[in-house]
Formats: C-alpha cells, structure tokens, sequence
C-alpha cells in the first residue's frame, strides 16, 4: 500500500516535470489555422469524390446544351454564340458552385462538428475561412473544366493566356466573397436542404437575369434595368471583355468594390451568428 501510495504521489510530479522539460509549442497563427482546415476541406473532397459533379458535369452540361441548342437560333452560328457564352458559363459554373460551402457547413452544424472547432484555441473564424480556401480549389477545377472544354469546341480567346489568367483570378477572388453570405445562411436555416433551396432561389434569379446567355440590348427596357445592376452582369462583362483582349477597368473596380463589400456585410454577421450559434 505504501509503495502504491508513493508511486501515485510521484505521478503527478514525473507527469510535471516531462510537461515542462521544453519549451511550449507557440500558439498557431490566423494562416495557420486556416490553412490547417482548408486541407479538411479537400481531404473532404478525396475521400468523397461525388462533391465534384457540380464542378465538372453541370459546366459541361450547360455549354453543350445552350451552344448546341440555342446557338444558331441566337448567334447565327454555334461558334460565334460559343464566343459570347463561354465566359458567361464560366461565371455561372463558378457562381452556382459557391452554393455548396453553405450547404456542407450547415451539415457540419448538424453533426456537431463545428462545436468541437469553436472548443479549440484557434483563431475563431479560421474554421470558416479553412473551408472557404478549400472551395476555391473546387471553383479553379471548374474553371479548368469550362476552360478546356470551351478549347476543344472551338472557343479561342484573343486576350490569350493573360486574359484567361486574369479573369479567372478576378471569378476566384469574387465567388469566394460571394460564400460569405451562403456561410451565413448555413447559420440561421436549421438543415442542409433549407439552404440548398434558399440558395437555388437567390442564385437562380441573378445567373439568368443577366447577360450570360444573351445581350441584353435584346431585352425590354424594364428588364435592361434590373441587368445592368445585377453584380453578376458586371462580373460577367469583366471576364468577357479579359478574354476578349480589352481591360474595362470601370467594370473591374465595380467587382472589386462588390467583392468587398459582401466580405464586409456578411462577413461579420457571419462571426456573430458563429459565436451565438447553439
């Protein structure tokens, strides 16, 4: 007993004195942390590889049945109509796929995972954005997907690689702004298919009513309106003009001014709602 005794008191002490034989590890950093859930993300993506038929079949999907079907009747010709459609498809592959990171947090939400997180000593919203960072590998696999597919109809862009380079970045840096708000729905709506069908109702209005599909000069002059101060008319007029070989630079600052300005509305609201959440 007194053996027992003694080797149960000196535990603690031989515990202590291995704890504290080197230096604590520092704290990680906001990057880091980021970083660290980011890499959850698409090893989310690896072992479920399903989650990426919305960045390859859709994209495929919808250019080939708008420059086979509608094509002629539009342009005249499946080419010239694939000219005008391919970077709107661009925009819409990549917009449309935003609306994945708040249905795969909100099935996070549901599985208690994001309890965990927000128990760890980490920078809080590092697992937000970790997740934010892996979708936008998922938005540059789409854009390829549209890229290459649009190559071998027969989509020749004159801006050349520095066209597609810069408008592709320019959809990065606005779809993963754009997230922000689906991260804050996947807050407030209580399952997975609520914020599916929330935001199928709020994308599809804003990719349709805009001009990825057709000019909108065609349109009645109500309608005109309502295009020209959608944000997605205005991104899609970036990348077209890019891989057209021109730079509206007033159209850049306008997506770059709405890109901020959904990161500053939504993001914060998004971290209020994160650190109410029950």
């Amino acid at each position: 007993m007194n053996a027992t005794s003694t080797e149960q008191a000196s535990a603690p002490v031989a515990l202590r004195s291995v704890l504290s034989a080197g230096e604590r590890p520092p704290r990680p950093g906001p990057v880091s942390t980021s970083l660290t859930f980011g890499r959850r993300a698409l090893l989310k993506i690896k072992h479920v590889p399903e989650q990426l038929v919305d960045v390859t079949m859709f994209p495929i999907m919808f250019t080939l049945m708008f420059t086979y079907l509608f094509g002629g009747a539009l342009a005249g010709s499946t080419q010239e109509y694939l000219q005008f459609l391919l970077p709107g498809i661009l925009v819409q592959a990549n917009v449309m796929i935003t609306m994945n990171t708040g249905i795969t947090l909100n099935t996070d939400i549901q599985n208690g995972v994001f309890d965990r997180f927000r128990s760890l000593p980490v920078w809080r919203p590092s697992p937000l954005v970790g997740a934010l960072l892996g979708d936008a590998v998922r938005y540059s696999i789409g854009s390829a997907v549209v890229i290459v597919l649009g190559l071998v109809l027969g989509f020749r862009p004159e801006g050349g690689v520095v066209g597609v380079v810069l408008s592709v970045a320019l959809l990065l840096v606005f779809s993963f702004c754009l997230s922000w708000l689906w991260t804050m729905l996947s807050l407030i709506l209580r399952t997975p298919n609520s914020v599916a069908g929330v935001s199928m109702m709020v994308m599809f209005p804003l990719t349709f009513v805009s001009n990825i599909f057709v000019d909108p000069r065609t349109m009645p002059g109500w309608m005109q309106a309502v295009v020209e101060v959608n944000p997605i008319t205005h991104l899609v007029t970036v990348v077209r003009g890019l891989m057209d070989g021109s730079v509206p630079a007033g159209e850049i600052g306008w997506v770059l001014v709405s890109s901020v300005l959904l990161v500053a509305v939504f993001g914060p609201l998004t971290m209020v709602l994160y650190r109410d959440k029950k």
